[in-house]
Order: structure tokens, then sequence, then C-alpha cells
């Protein structure tokens, strides 16, 4: 469990990369960007069948796998996508962020799992320095002409925290079926490329780079290494630890000089690695023994 828990961390750790490479990749429209990453997200996975035999074996897939599969990377996009078109970002962009939270308190209803006080207080520390980072240390506004879009980063979250959960269920279904969901979910993202926007390409080679570097790592190898996460890993440990994505993110552009320290940032810093390792409490540091238990 421990391995599979460190893999999944592993996604996190890549997901961190997102803003940085999306902002170097031009601009390029969502749902394109979106098409040309998981496409090459897809090739991350036939790559590595040429490595791993045993994940170029054919195996049944249910269809409720390809249901939540492609509707959990897909409607994840799609919705949150969505949601920036008919919100203001940051509001969207929080409500959407509510899917470390949605998964640790979803553990509880897991086979064999137990949601224990210091998951939900982790999840909940970790969503307050993500609201620091996303807010800028400024105000909420969420006004009702915004309700849709409002409703959408709501869905979006659902989605992805069920997607995360439900795998889990199916520990049998090989990691390599993500190659799969991500052709699924280039392929519909495409569609919404065409229906819905102007085409725009990356205009120099280092657009291209980073566009490339999304579908390898953010879009690619980190949907690969949380599905090990979920299915395999400590699930209310990754959720809490989730929130440090958006962390780990802001700390990368300050280092790129996109974005400036503040107090703000060391605030949620604090908030969200306290809260980590609050949820990640008996993991790392074990559980006593009480005596009068059986």
């Amino acid at each position: 469990m421990a391995r599979a828990t460190l893999i999944g961390f592993s996604a996190i750790a890549m997901w961190a990369l997102l803003a940085l490479l999306t902002d170097a990749s031009g601009q390029v429209p969502p749902f394109l960007l979106a098409a040309i990453t998981f496409a090459i997200g897809t090739a991350v996975g036939l790559v590595a069948r040429l490595f791993v035999p045993s994940a170029a074996e054919p195996v049944r897939v249910p269809l409720q796998v390809w249901l939540i599969g492609i509707g959990g990377l897909f409607g994840y996009h799609f919705f949150y996508f969505t949601a920036l078109r008919n919100a203001p970002a940051v509001e969207a962009s929080l409500i959407a962020y509510l899917w470390p939270l949605f998964i640790v308190l979803g553990s509880a209803l897991m086979p064999g799992e137990r949601l224990r006080w210091f998951h939900v207080a982790g999840a909940f520390l970790g969503l307050a320095g993500t609201a620091l980072i996303v807010t800028r240390g400024g105000g909420l506004s969420f006004e009702g002409r915004y309700a849709f879009g409002y409703t959408m980063a709501g869905v979006c979250a659902f989605l992805w925290s069920g997607y995360s959960l439900l795998s889990r269920r199916f520990p049998a279904v090989p990691t390599s079926v993500v190659t799969w969901f991500c052709a699924a979910t280039s392929a519909l993202s495409l569609l919404c490329h065409i229906a819905l926007e102007e085409t725009v390409l990356p205009a120099t080679p280092s657009q291209w780079l980073a566009v490339v570097g999304l579908g390898l790592m953010p879009v690619g190898a980190a949907f690969y290494a949380w599905d090990i996460g979920v299915k395999r890993g400590n699930i209310q440990v990754l959720g809490a630890a989730s929130y440090a994505a958006p962390l780990l993110s802001t700390l990368i552009l300050i280092a790129a000089g996109v974005a400036q320290p503040s107090l703000r940032i060391l605030a949620a810093c604090l908030l969200i690695t306290v809260g980590a390792v609050l949820a990640a409490k008996s993991m790392l540091f074990g559980r006593k023994v009480n005596p009068w238990e059986g």
C-alpha cells in the first residue's frame, strides 16, 4: 500500500506542472489542447506496453469501467472548461477543487476503509490552504447569475472524486486500460473543439515543447500513476495530499519567475503541509495499540 501511495503522490507532483506548462503552451484553446495532450497521453500508455509485457495482454473490461474511466477523464475536463466559460475563474476553480475533500469523505463508503477524524481535518486544512492560493488572499463573490457555472464546477469535482473512488472497486482491471480512456478523451475533446472553438496551434517550438510536456506528464503519466494510487494505495491520504498540487504549482511558478513569493503562500504551505501530515498520521507514525482493546 505504501508503494502504491507514493506512486499516487507522483501524479500529484506531475499535476503541479500543469499551470506552468499550460501558460507556456501559448493561446491554444482548451479543448484543442486537451485533444492534443490526451493523444500524447495515449502514446505514453502504448509505449509502456512495449516494456511491460503484461500490459499488452488482452483483458475483459466491464462496461461500467469504461463509463467510469471515460466519464471521469473527459467529464472532468468538459465540465471544468464549461464552468470557466460561465463563472469567474476564482470561484469556479475553488468549487472544482472540492474533489480531494469529496474523495476523503467518500472513502468511508468504500469496503475495508474507515474514515477517521484526522482524515477529515487534514482535508479541510488542505482546502483552506488551497483557498488562500486560488483567491490570492482576496474574498469570494458567489453571484446568482453565475449559478450555472458554479453547478458545472461542482459536477466537475463530483465526477473526478467519483472516478477516483469507483476505480478502487475494480482493482483487477489493469492500469493499462487508462490508455484507452485517454484515447477516448482525446477524440471527444477534438469533437468539442470543432463544435465550440477556433483552431489556434502553438506558434513556436517552445510552445510545442510545453504541449508535449503536458501530454507526457500532467495529462499523461500522471493518470496512470493516479490509477495505481487510488486502486492500491491509501486513498484518504492521497485525497488530502492532493491539495499539495496547487501549492506545488505556485512554488514552481515562483521558481520560474512567473509569480512572486508572499506571506499568503507561506501560510498556505503551512496549512496544506499540516493537513497532509495529519491525514497521513496513521501511515507515517503508526497506530498506537489501546491495551483495553481486544
